[in-house]
């Protein structure tokens, strides 16, 4: 599929400066961020943050914006031609500080835009990546909400070296393939790529003689508990945010979050429909036939239906308020009641008896009794004529 015109995807004119390019993506990158934006309609607005982070990556460079007004998607491809300002290492500051800005405005604290930065030593600064938790809870805690506890792992400093990795009485030394800065540049044809140094993982550091406590890692692995907070509402695979405790960063970045995702336990009486509930209720025939008051379960108690005379298998009725009221819903949804008319079975002789002479009294009655089973059998009629 041809790719969409970056200005386009972006929402702005051709001759937009880089302040208008810049505020255009940060609208489009806090309208379809993947974290606010679950269920029905992620997997499109996903594809648009990915469209638009393109567009920006483009675009905010002047070599490249340069390139693609003159040649189009030719221009910055370089599966197309590899022409001057097509994407490489350089000429990606400008994305970088804007794509943090964005983190920032979403999570409040912008962890990831220090990801893959520079640290005072030089070194290169990671954040940390994050976790997942799936925790599932039931459709009343789903309700109401609830306060809960969960064991996550962890990581502490490792006390035997005191967090430098090293062997007690040895010494880290500097990176040779990349002088103790974490990264290495490799050239390919016009491009310049800086890549994580292979040799020491990005640290700058060698440990001739690690630490056999943490195995050179300067940390060990623990566990602590967590309090998370389930809000009232929330719905299955929404995710809540615990900023910090996912794995710890490199060379003092930010540790990543922890992303807590919910699950829903099948419920016996209720099925979940947004923020409406659905049951189905068992009605004998003959309460069916004459009508009568039955009580219908709630997740807030119980509730009365008066059923009118004659209701057929499947009617619905709609009990008003009696649903969920979702975290971002003003107002509870709805419980929709579906009737279900229950033969009898494990009949005794004197009710067979019983039912023959009513089916009997039915029949005697004309279509009056069963008006839709007499418009059924006319239908049928008219197919084979």
């Amino acid at each position: 599929m041809a790719k969409r015109d970056y200005y386009e995807a972006l929402g702005v004119a051709k001759s937009a400066t880089e302040d208008e390019i810049k505020k255009a993506y940060r609208k489009l990158a806090m309208k379809f961020h993947p974290d606010r934006n679950q269920g029905e309609g992620a997997k499109k607005a996903e594809e648009q943050f990915k469209e638009g982070k393109e567009a920006y990556e483009m675009l905010s460079d002047g070599k490249k914006r340069s390139a693609y007004d003159q040649y189009g998607h030719a221009g910055v491809d370089p599966n197309m031609g590899g022409r001057p300002g097509g994407p490489g290492a350089e000429g990606f500051g400008g994305f970088a500080e804007a794509f943090g800005d964005i983190f920032g405005d979403i999570f409040n604290g912008g962890a990831g835009a220090n990801a893959g930065r520079r640290g005072g030593g030089g070194q290169q600064v990671y954040r940390g990546s994050d976790l997942s938790y799936a925790m599932e809870i039931t459709l009343e805690e789903a309700a109401r909400g609830k306060e809960s506890q969960i064991r996550i792992p962890s990581w502490e400093g490792c006390e035997t070296c005191s967090g430098t990795g090293a062997k007690p009485g040895t010494t880290a030394k500097g990176c040779g393939s990349c002088n103790g800065s974490g990264t290495v540049h490799m050239r390919q044809g016009f491009f310049s790529v800086q890549q994580t140094c292979p040799h020491c993982q990005g640290t700058g550091k060698i440990i001739p003689d690690p630490c056999t406590a943490c195995n050179g890692q300067g940390k060990v692995k623990k566990s602590k508990t967590l309090e998370v907070k389930i809000p009232a509402g929330i719905n299955e695979g929404m995710r809540i945010r615990s900023a910090g405790n996912g794995e710890p960063g490199v060379n003092g970045g930010p540790a990543g979050d922890l992303y807590i995702e919910i699950r829903i336990k099948p419920h016996d009486i209720f099925e979940r429909d947004g923020d409406d509930l659905h049951c189905t209720m068992p009605v004998g025939m003959t309460t069916a036939a004459l009508g009568g008051s039955i009580e219908v379960p709630n997740l807030g108690g119980k509730a009365e239906i008066e059923l009118p005379e004659g209701t057929q298998h499947g009617k619905t009725f709609r009990l008003r308020g009696k649903g969920i009221k979702g975290i971002r819903s003003s107002y509870p949804g709805d419980l929709y009641c579906h009737i279900s008319i229950e033969t009898p079975v494990k009949l005794t002789e004197h009710q067979r008896k019983l039912l023959k002479e009513l089916d009997k009294s039915f029949r005697d009655g004309g279509e009056r009794h069963s008006p839709n089973a007499k418009s059924w059998t006319d239908r049928v009629k008219d197919l084979f004529k």
